[in-house]
């Protein structure tokens, strides 16, 4: 049975839970457009679209926070979250190239105007200047998990790209989701506390609480593939699906009813021999358990992720980042 939490309207808005760093929030904003200046005109352009698109900040504010309930200063807190929320909007800039996505949050995607070869070379922009300003927190420590994150997702994209298109299978989801967002979120926690010279435990807990949340934050996307808005996708519903993308919803629905048989059909050929198998099988898992469940286990990930933070002392930070963590499994579902 779906918990009712999930019915649930969050009591409180995003800018309400950021409250503690909303001022900080604002200097990550200003960093971030700042960062095609003294640079080709276009490319200040191509940035002023992208963060045009809005995002609501969601790694920046985990870094903040985080910082900020160890104690950390301000200064390079700042610096650190607009890598963090760089590092983020070029990876999108290359995911909508690789996927063919025409909007994102409702706006144009920058390929949508560009060529492939701009948008590319526009992503790649965005990667060195995430890359300087990890450089301009001073610390190894943090460029050392900054570039390996970079290499995970990477590496995470590429494996996507060259994988067995419908592959059924509950290690290679939970592995693609790390790579493609929990890797981040993770790294945004423990870079903090590497910031702030917090000890091994601290770190690990905020590594933990970052990786739990970015997995259920991953699930809940893909459950809005199923359920959402293709007007607010910026793509069909059902769009990982149709690429032979097998997400969670998918996982689960194939195993509580393998005798469906565009089920068979996937397990027997790695593939839907038309448009209206596809169609009728994201319609299917769209009206099935496999929502509810999904969001179950989302939800799973977000109580271990809470339970991560029980070592820190009360403080407004730490509230909210329970919230934040409570705010990603309810939103636009």
């Amino acid at each position: 049975m779906l918990i009712d939490y999930f019915l649930l309207e969050m009591q409180l808005s995003v800018n309400e839970i950021y409250a503690p760093v909303q001022p900080l929030l604002q200097r990550v904003e200003g960093v971030m457009q700042s960062q095609a200046e003294n640079y080709h005109p276009d490319l200040k352009n191509a940035l002023n679209l992208i963060l045009s698109s809005g995002g609501k900040r969601i790694r920046a504010a985990i870094t903040l926070l985080s910082a900020k309930m160890l104690g950390g200063d301000d200064e390079p807190a700042v610096i650190l979250a607009s890598a963090i929320e760089m590092l983020h909007t070029a990876t999108l800039v290359h995911d909508d190239l690789i996927d063919g996505s025409l909007l994102r949050r409702g706006m144009p995607t920058l390929n949508s105007q560009w060529s492939p070869g701009a948008t590319v070379l526009t992503g790649d922009f965005l990667f060195a200047r995430a890359a300087k300003l990890a450089a301009e927190t001073n610390s190894v420590a943090v460029m050392r998990i900054f570039a390996e994150t970079l290499s995970i997702i990477v590496n995470g994209e590429i494996a996507q790209l060259f994988s067995q298109r419908y592959l059924a299978d509950r290690n290679n989801y939970y592995s693609r989701i790390y790579a493609k967002t929990a890797s981040l979120f993770e790294t945004a926690c423990k870079a903090s506390a590497l910031l702030s010279n917090s000890p091994i435990s601290t770190q690990e807990a905020l590594g933990a609480y970052g990786y739990n949340i970015g997995v259920a934050f991953q699930i809940i996307d893909d459950v809005l593939d199923f359920k959402g808005e293709q007007l607010t996708l910026g793509k069909p519903v059902g769009s990982d699906l149709r690429q032979g993308l097998i997400t969670l919803p998918a996982l689960i629905y194939m195993d509580n009813h393998p005798d469906d048989p565009h089920v068979n059909i996937i397990r027997n050929s790695n593939c839907l021999d038309d448009l209206s198998q596809t169609n009728q099988l994201i319609h299917d898992i769209s009206n099935s358990e496999a929502i509810a469940l999904s969001l179950q286990e989302a939800q799973k990930y977000i109580q271990t992720g809470i339970s991560a933070l029980s070592i820190f002392p009360k403080s407004t930070e730490k509230n909210s980042l329970l919230q934040l963590a409570e705010y990603i499994v309810s939103r636009n579902i």
